[in-house]
């Protein structure tokens, strides 16, 4: 029994030892319960699979009595976020800029075809994302029938016939969903390289002292910091290259925008992967912590909060607000514009200015976190 009390206070004091360690060293306390309630919180609310909120073009070019009450019908949708137009090339153009996932077009002379008992009506859908753009289409097909079938009920369409659905995807005719994910897939290989190695290799050299031995060189702290980073920008680039040659030339995904802007906008954001490793291990110093904090601010959003998975229009406002800090969202949005769509200056411009002011940040926020580590 004596043996068995003696046991119990050594393993109390341990506890106890240890408890006192946890509460010592925040970064225990921030992987073992901040981080568990951050990625559930997040995750919670940013994971998704419902579609909402669907930004469609009803195109109207006819007023008439029957396609009004269509086009009231998708503004009056809960699923559908519509923008009742009467050009269809202005229909186009927000396709194209991506501020409608889909075109709905009622012709100029649909009430004449809907007396004579063929009524057709024209579907267009962005089709990057093939599930999401087969999610479009079932819930426009759906609102178009619950229309038929009250103008049914009201004798609207007392000839008899139908109304037919014609539905096409755009930039995605071969409804892959390879046509998406392996863009995505690329921002997520550059997050990897650029990020993790680069803070790996860092909080080593931290953790070494091998950077505290170049301190009392006349090496200067950007010198030190441009050896350590042009490497791993070099193999950043080369690892781009292997894997647009693999979405090309393995998955058929066609590249549809310049090669040189594709290359430019990688660059951007292989810098900026670049930037937040340094800083992250700058910061911290210790492999271990500088890995989990990485992974928090690089890998997992570029995962679930970049548009690579969940479209960020379904998520609720605040998440979507969150999302915006991250620099994976807007290199998501020009990798899938410039293999999908083209060069949409609208689109890639700006994004590539947030990314180009991220650079800037964090360039000289490494810097001064270097700086103030050798004084």
């Amino acid at each position: 029994m004596e043996d068995l009390l003696a046991s119990a206070r050594r393993v109390i004091a341990l506890v106890r030892k240890e408890s006192f360690q946890i509460v010592r060293d925040p970064s225990s306390i921030i992987i073992g319960v901040v981080m568990p309630l951050l990625l559930i919180l997040l995750f919670g609310y940013a994971l998704s699979l419902d579609v909402k909120n669907l930004a469609v073009a009803v195109v109207l070019e006819d007023p008439s009595p029957a396609a009004s009450e269509l086009a009231a019908g998708f503004r009056l949708s809960p699923y559908f976020d519509a923008t009742v137009i009467t050009s269809m090339t202005a229909a186009q153009e927000l396709m194209l800029e991506r501020k409608v996932d889909g075109i709905v077009r009622l012709r100029s002379d649909f009430a004449r075809q809907l007396a004579a008992g063929h009524a057709q009506i024209q579907i267009l859908v962005y089709g990057g994302d093939a599930n999401r753009a087969r999610t479009i289409e079932a819930y426009a097909q759906g609102a178009i029938g619950e229309w038929a079938a009250h103008q049914a009920e009201l004798g609207a369409s007392s000839s008899g016939g139908q109304v037919n659905v014609l539905s096409r995807l755009w930039f995605n005719e071969a409804n892959d969903s390879h046509y998406y994910l392996v863009p995505g897939l690329i921002v997520m290989v550059m997050t990897l390289i650029g990020a993790f190695l680069t803070t790996m290799v860092m909080a080593r050299e931290w953790e070494r002292g091998t950077l505290e031995a170049l301190f009392v060189t006349p090496v200067h702290a950007t010198e030190i910091l441009l050896g350590k980073t042009l490497p791993y920008f070099a193999m950043g680039m080369l690892g781009l290259v292997l894997v647009i040659l693999a979405a090309r030339f393995l998955f058929g995904v066609p590249l549809r925008g310049s090669l040189v802007v594709l290359a430019a906008a990688s660059m951007l954001y292989l810098l900026v992967a670049l930037g937040i490793g340094l800083l992250v291990s700058s910061a911290v110093k210790s492999q271990l912590v500088a890995s989990q904090l990485t992974m928090l601010v690089t890998y997992l959003p570029a995962l679930m909060l970049s548009g690579f998975i969940f479209d960020l229009r379904s998520v609720p406002p605040a998440v979507n607000a969150i999302a915006s800090v991250f620099p994976a969202r807007y290199f998501v949005s020009i990798m899938q514009t410039v293999f999908l769509a083209g060069d949409i200056w609208s689109v890639i411009l700006p994004n590539a200015a947030v990314l180009f002011a991220m650079v800037l940040a964090l360039l000289g926020l490494s810097i001064r976190a270097t700086r103030k580590k050798l004084a």
